[in-house]
C-alpha cells in the first residue's frame, strides 16, 4: 500500500480538502466576477492579478490568511506520482498554505525511501496548521516550513533539488525559480500551478535556459506548467 493510501494520511486530506472547498468558496466567486468584468476572458483578467501583486504582494497575501488556495486532489494525486517518478530525495515548496500540497509530495518522499521537504510560507498561522496537520498524517519528520518571504527564506536550500513546486504569489514564480535554479538536478520537476505570468512561461519554454515546458491539461484553466531541467 502507498502511504497516500494509509488510511492516516487519506482521513487527513479528505478533511482538509473539504475546509479548503468552504474557506475558499468567497475568493473563488470573487475571481470569477473579475473575470466576467473583464468581458468573461480569463487572459485579459490575468494583467490585473500580476499588476496588484507586483504593486504589493505581501500585503496582498496576508489578505488570504483565511484562505487555503491548495491544489485539487487530482493535481495532489500528480505531484505524489511526479516525486515519486524522478525519485525526489530534496523537494523545495514555495505557498505551503496549510500544508495539503505538502502533504501529498510528503507521502512520495516516504514512499521514495525518504528525504526532505523544505517549504515556505509567508503567513505564520498557515504554517502552524501545516505542521499540524503533517504531524496528524504521520509525515512530520520528512518536512520543513520556513516562514516569511520565499526570496529570503529559499536563498539556501541546503542542497540538490530534484523537484520545485511554484504555488505562491504568481509575480515570483521566477524570482523564485532563478534563486532554487542553481541547486536543481538535472531532470529536476518544476511545477507551477496558476503558472500565469508571461515572463515566466517565457522563460522556461525557451530551450537556450535550459528547460523543457508545456501545460498540462489537469483542473483546465489553472495555469498548469510542468517543466523539467535539460541542463
Amino acid at each position: 500500500m502507498n502511504t497516500l493510501a494509509t488510511s492516516r494520511v487519506a482521513e487527513t486530506l479528505n478533511v482538509l480538502h473539504e475546509e479548503a472547498e468552504v474557506a475558499d468558496r468567497a475568493h473563488i466567486a470573487a475571481r470569477i466576477a473579475q473575470i466576467e468584468e473583464a468581458g468573461g476572458n480569463f487572459a485579459q483578467a490575468i494583467p490585473r492579478w500580476l499588476a496588484e501583486e507586483r504593486a504589493d504582494y505581501l500585503t496582498i497575501h496576508h489578505g488570504y490568511a483565511d484562505n487555503f488556495l491548495s491544489v485539487s486532489q487530482a493535481y495532489g494525486r500528480f505531484l505524489y506520482m511526479i516525486a515519486r517518478t524522478c525519485w525526489a530525495k530534496r523537494i523545495v515548496e514555495f505557498g505551503t498554505s496549510m500544508g495539503i500540497s505538502t502533504i501529498y509530495l510528503a507521502a512520495a518522499l516516504r514512499d521514495n525511501g525518504g528525504g526532505k521537504l523544505i517549504g515556505s510560507e509567508l503567513e505564520p498561522a498557515k504554517a502552524a496548521r501545516a505542521r499540524s496537520s503533517l504531524e496528524v498524517a504521520g509525515l512530520a519528520d520528512l518536512v520543513e516550513i520556513r516562514e516569511g518571504d520565499a526570496l529570503d527564506t529559499l536563498r539556501d536550500v541546503g542542497g540538490e533539488v530534484d523537484l520545485l513546486l511554484l504555488d505562491g504569489a504568481f509575480s515570483l514564480y521566477l524570482p523564485v525559480l532563478r534563486l532554487v535554479e542553481p541547486f536543481l538536478t538535472q531532470g529536476a520537476a518544476i511545477l507551477g500551478e496558476n503558472a500565469f505570468d508571461p515572463a515566466y512561461l517565457d522563460y522556461v519554454r525557451n530551450p537556450a535556459n535550459g528547460y523543457l515546458s508545456q501545460s498540462l491539461p489537469i483542473d483546465d484553466g489553472r495555469g498548469n506548467e510542468f517543466t523539467i531541467r535539460t541542463a
